[in-house]
């Protein structure tokens, strides 16, 4: 059974809290991290209150965090030894004393080669008693630095002093992922091939694991690298030397040389302002900050220090995360509401339901007196692109707050700029799925079946406020009231507070 279909067949899961029962609700959630190089466990207490249309998060208290474990693997080494990572999980919650029923929600974080098929596939096996209460989420490279971002205190950050623009460097075991935050928002983000374990050696200097950008840096330092050959501490401080001068042509903010744009994974930033601060994140922020001295038989001690050497070139005040190499998410909450019948619109009734689908909230003013296609298509595509669904192949939801006045043209313009936006997803299938916290969504569905015919299914429903790193559940329609009934899962940081 895969992930997705044991969710399929939990049905609505967990916490049973509907937003019109209680005021207070208090969860136990767990956050799992699985990625190519470590996996690690917290277990934490979250206590929500009822703000508005939504519960938000006024205290966390960190009830247990695993040991960070170096991720398993078969003999092949790209295949993830699954009865391993089981052990250790199935240890991470005796120690925290706490059985899985009594576990209301959480998330599960697949990134890096645990975001391949047959990983996946054998990871979410561990949790198939699980997956109605969890959020599973595969994480590409623009995803996992928005959230390394959030995790760390960067966006945070950038949300406390306005005027501040704030860049979190992430630095792992595969990749360095950079994001620009400014007013509590990720503005733009990369990512590039330097990270600690391109290169892996035993205990006695003798290499057993090469990727492919290891390969480049050592050759740019005049090395041939293979598994089982020796590699001194001079060619592994040359080799680095290399890595970080291509980290720099990212975060120095300035053109890049064809050599550096050729180990990007994603575009290169287009922003050109100042930075004001910065943090560093993952694994090697350990080394970084000084929070780590031993050495896991990679490069992250001596890419640490010598980063810490170079940081002066940034030009920026140097902050320190609210957490390190776990700065990523560390659960998830949960409530459900029902929204009315009365100005919804769901067509054919049949698309519903649907489940699990991740919501994108662009960034553009609905007030304003006449709307731009093109605007809001290219608010929506850079919203897809920062949390790496450009290219989704599972549903999409579009979470957006209404304001000024529903006239046709007004409509018009939004319907057909979502159109445009979301075609891909369309393309493949799937319906258009809207949120609004106003009272749009039925005007907004019939707009978009009777004046723009299109031949999709849409699911366009209101009174309901949505953010990114929401997750949301669609119910069947209840033939009594035409209502419907939405759970909505949230992805939760560290530090997460009503605050952010």
């Amino acid at each position: 059974m895969t992930m997705t279909q044991a969710h399929e067949q939990a049905g609505f899961s967990g916490a049973g809290r509907h937003i019109t029962e209680e005021d207070e609700i208090t969860l136990t959630s767990v956050g799992v991290d699985i990625g190519s190089s470590t996996s690690h466990l917290v277990f934490s207490k979250l206590e929500l209150e009822r703000q508005n249309t939504r519960y938000v998060i006024v205290r966390r208290t960190v009830l247990r965090e695993s040991e960070i474990l170096l991720t398993p693997y078969a003999d092949d080494g790209l295949t993830i030894d699954a009865a391993a990572l089981g052990k250790f999980i199935d240890r991470q919650y005796d120690e925290a004393k706490l059985q899985r029923s009594a576990v209301d929600t959480g998330a599960l974080i697949l990134t890096g080669v645990a975001v391949r098929r047959s990983n996946a596939r054998a990871i979410g096996e561990l949790f198939a008693e699980d997956a109605g209460k969890f959020v599973a989420v595969s994480a590409g490279d623009g995803l996992e630095a928005t959230m390394a971002a959030h995790g760390s205190g960067a966006v945070g950050q950038s949300g406390r002093a306005r005027a501040e623009t704030v860049m979190n460097i992430d630095i792992g075991g595969g990749t360095s992922k950079v994001a620009i935050c400014r007013a509590g928002k990720v503005l733009e983000v990369t990512a590039i091939d330097v990270g600690a374990r391109l290169l892996a050696t035993d205990d006695n200097h003798v290499i057993t694991r090469v990727e492919e950008a290891g390969r480049v840096f050592a050759k740019k330092a005049g090395l041939n690298v293979e598994v089982g050959a020796l590699l001194s501490d001079s060619e592994t401080e040359t080799i680095v030397d290399h890595m970080i001068d291509a980290l720099l042509e990212v975060v120095l903010l300035q053109d890049m040389n064809d050599e550096a744009k050729s180990l990007l994974r994603l575009p290169p930033l287009e922003y050109r302002g100042k930075i004001d601060s910065v943090i560093f994140s993952g694994g090697v922020s350990e080394f970084i900050y000084g929070h780590e001295q031993r050495s896991f038989g990679d490069m992250g001690p001596v890419l640490g220090r010598k980063i810490k050497a170079r940081i002066g070139e940034l030009g920026a005040m140097l902050m320190v995360p609210e957490a390190g190499i776990r700065a990523t998410v560390i659960g998830a909450s949960q409530y459900t509401v029902q929204v009315s019948g009365s100005t919804i619109f769901i067509a054919p009734d049949d698309i519903v339901p649907i489940r699990n689908i991740p919501v994108v909230a662009p960034e553009f003013d609905l007030t304003l007196d006449e709307l731009d296609p093109d605007v809001i298509a290219q608010a929506v595509q850079v919203g897809l692109t920062r949390l790496g669904l450009v290219d989704s192949e599972e549903p999409i939801a579009v979470g957006f707050h209404w304001g000024g006045s529903a006239t046709f043209w007004r409509l018009d313009a939004f319907c057909r700029g979502l159109i445009k936006a979301m075609r891909s997803t369309l393309d493949h299938g799937h319906p258009l799925v809207l949120i609004s916290d106003g009272d749009v969504g039925g005007l907004i569905g019939l707009h978009l079946r009777e004046e723009l015919e299109i031949p999709e299914a849409v699911v366009s429903i209101d009174g309901i406020d949505l953010r990114e790193f929401d997750y949301i559940d669609i119910g069947e329609i209840l033939p009594s009231s035409g209502s419907v009934p939405v759970v909505i899962k949230s992805l939760v940081f560290p530090g997460s507070t009503s605050g952010e």
